[in-house]
């Protein structure tokens, strides 16, 4: 049985999964930078850590801090959110062998979903449709071969990426060439690999994903799709479930693609199955599998009346959560905003300072997740 369970992030994820936990009769356990010690999450939780400097690279990324103090504080389980080491099989299995549960996948299952040459690998022996593209590529000539081969426009992607982040668009040989320093390089620093793979790039189609929920013992059920077409710089700004337009058809063939790979795995905990669905066709193609909780996990939730945090940390203290589960229908649409603090003058660009009024909404069917309030200031880290 768990009695602590620390969460491994910041800000509005941290709030909100410190909520849950806390609403379970658990201690919460939160960790802080130098900038963030006057953060929400640290004054709600039952216990705050401090563990480093304001660079995330010397706190948030540090997995022996936060393992320390786990431990410190008797945390049975660790929540990592999204984001930071979410994602990290090398920190699942320094929890793992720390005796602590982690609360999402194995450390197997990040590694062979990870990486998204490994991901289509696995997508296509499942036989999920994929678009035309390649392996991770030795340099810019094989690059430059494969998209004449697959034809413009293609989309360069980093094999290691997540977030939106490391890829380009490239319409032409000359944008391909300027691109492939670029993204080689942003995805060395970011994910501490170099290697990138194309494939061909759909102007004209929808972001769409299947939430999933496996128990780890070979039962994996799909909890609907959400609609995240709407974004900018490759950053999802709205979301919506259920995803409006799509047939009754279609809305079956992602949610059995996802259960059939997910099911290949024996996935344990919250994912998410990503799809491009070309909008003039109407055919879907496997894009990614995120193996962790999503930032949009609240339409899910809104629509099916789950708590997927729940599900997560009942799963890691032992529990059988799909037990009953008889996959009810979605009571209406549910849509969730992301307010970022950004400068919508100079082009959306990230905007740091103190927040000097806040007010959100509320009423009947309003959910607000946070983790700023006025007066707080949002860092430059």
């Amino acid at each position: 049985m768990l009695d602590a369970v620390l969460v491994a992030n910041r800000g509005e994820i941290a709030c909100r999964l410190l909520r849950t936990v806390q609403t379970m009769g658990l201690r919460g356990i939160a960790v802080y930078s130098e900038a963030d010690a006057g953060s929400p999450h640290v004054r709600m939780a039952d216990a705050a850590v401090a563990i480093g400097p304001s660079k995330p690279s010397e706190s948030y990324l540090r997995g022996d801090a936060i393992i320390a103090a786990a431990q410190r504080h008797g945390a049975g389980a660790i929540h990592p959110g999204y984001g930071f080491l979410s994602e990290d099989p090398a920190f699942a299995e320094a929890v793992e062998a720390a005796g602590i549960v982690f609360c999402g996948p194995t450390p197997a299952q990040i590694r062979a979903f990870g990486r998204k040459d490994s991901a289509r690998r696995i997508a296509r022996e499942c036989g999920l449709a994929l678009l035309p593209g390649t392996d991770p590529l030795a340099g810019i000539d094989d690059a430059l071969a494969a998209a004449a081969d697959i034809g413009y426009p293609v989309i360069l992607k980093s094999t290691a990426g997540g977030g939106g982040i490391g890829m380009a668009i490239c319409a032409t040989q000359g944008h391909l060439i300027e691109a492939f320093g670029r993204v080689t390089h942003l995805s060395q620093s970011s994910f501490g690999s170099a290697e990138v793979y194309i494939e061909r790039y759909v102007a004209r189609a929808r972001h769409i994903e299947v939430q999933v929920f496996g128990d780890g013992a070979g039962r994996v059920v799909t909890l609907g799709e959400r609609d995240c077409s709407l974004q900018r710089r490759n950053q999802k700004v709205l979301e919506e479930t259920p995803a409006p337009g799509i047939s009754d058809a279609l809305r079956r063939q992602l949610a059995e693609s996802a259960a059939r790979l997910c099911e290949r795995v024996g996935y344990r905990s919250a994912g998410t199955v990503e799809f491009l669905v070309d909008a003039a066709t109407h055919e879907p193609y496997f894009l990614e599998v995120n193996t962790r909780l999503q930032v949009e996990h609240g339409v899910t939730e809104a629509v099916l009346g789950i708590d997927l945090v729940e599900w997560m940390v009942r799963l890691a203290g032992g529990g059988r959560v799909l037990d009953g589960w008889d996959d009810p229908a979605p009571r209406g649409h549910a849509i969730e905003a992301r307010i970022y603090a950004e400068d919508p003058a100079r082009g959306f660009l990230p905007s740091a300072g103190r927040v000097r009024l806040l007010e959100l909404p509320s009423g009947n069917g309003v959910r607000v997740d946070t983790g700023i309030d006025t007066d707080s200031v949002v860092s430059s880290f």
